[in-house]
């Protein structure tokens, strides 16, 4: 689904990624983990094209995407931060979102999903941080793409939005979706994910399953053999 080669970038005379070398195989949940400026988000922007890398190279279904814009019609990303128009309402700003990107949109089943409905009115500018959160989820889940990009999903949910988040992510799975996601809860990351990739540094220091991690570190939960690896690395 995703090769990574060689993957360089500078900002000024600050090194971000440094040579990574990362492939993601088809189908699966992927968390991307490591500390505040490991290069984690320099990473999943290069993947959308938003960040251009100084060197290497991005594959996805072996077709370099590299300065191309195209292929992101085939994937959704949830941003950590959604900034919204403020004047607009919700149904306004899901209908806008619906004639940029001319694909058929699934927003009714996420909208019910999510108990947005008393909302739709709305403006976006009057509503709580979750409420907002809940919005920014329906944008990235309503259109069918094969590679879902999800960066800190579970900020500001309340607990019952999180189980229709968890069951979401699990849904796209089934149908042989590819998903990466970012997220410092190390709960929420040990119970979704089929893998995680550690960076840190701008390089990838562990990439595998958790409970391999947890073998290679001797901790029984995630969150303490995260914290091992990076006592490891001297950090």
């Amino acid at each position: 689904m995703i090769t990574i080669e060689k993957l360089h970038k500078k900002f000024g005379k600050v090194q971000v990624l440094k040579e990574l070398d990362l492939e993601i195989k088809s189908g699966g949940i992927f968390a991307v983990l490591g500390p505040n400026g490991s290069g984690k988000t320099t990473l999943i922007k290069s993947i959308l094209g938003m960040v251009i890398p100084n060197q290497g190279t991005i594959k996805i279904n072996e077709t370099d995407v590299l300065k191309k814009h195209g292929y992101r019609n085939n994937i959704n990303y949830l941003p950590q931060i959604a900034n919204f128009p403020s004047n607009l309402t919700v149904l306004e700003l899901l209908q806008m979102i619906k004639d940029i990107r001319k694909k058929t949109a699934n927003d009714d089943f996420l909208i019910e999903k999510f108990g947005l409905a008393p909302f739709l009115k709305q403006k976006l500018g009057n509503l709580s941080g979750g409420t907002r959160q809940k919005v920014n989820l329906v944008l990235t889940f309503m259109f069918d793409s094969e590679l879902i990009i999800l960066d800190e999903p579970t900020t500001g949910l309340d607990p019952i939005s999180l189980i229709s988040l968890k069951d979401i992510i699990n849904a796209e799975k089934d149908k042989g979706k590819t998903i990466l996601i970012t997220s410092h809860i190390m709960s929420f990351v040990e119970e979704i994910s089929d893998e995680i990739v550690f960076l840190l540094d701008g390089k990838i220091h562990f990439k595998g399953s958790i409970q391999t991690l947890k073998l290679k570190t001797k901790e029984t939960n995630l969150e303490h053999a995260i914290a091992n690896l990076l006592r490891s690395q001297n950090v």
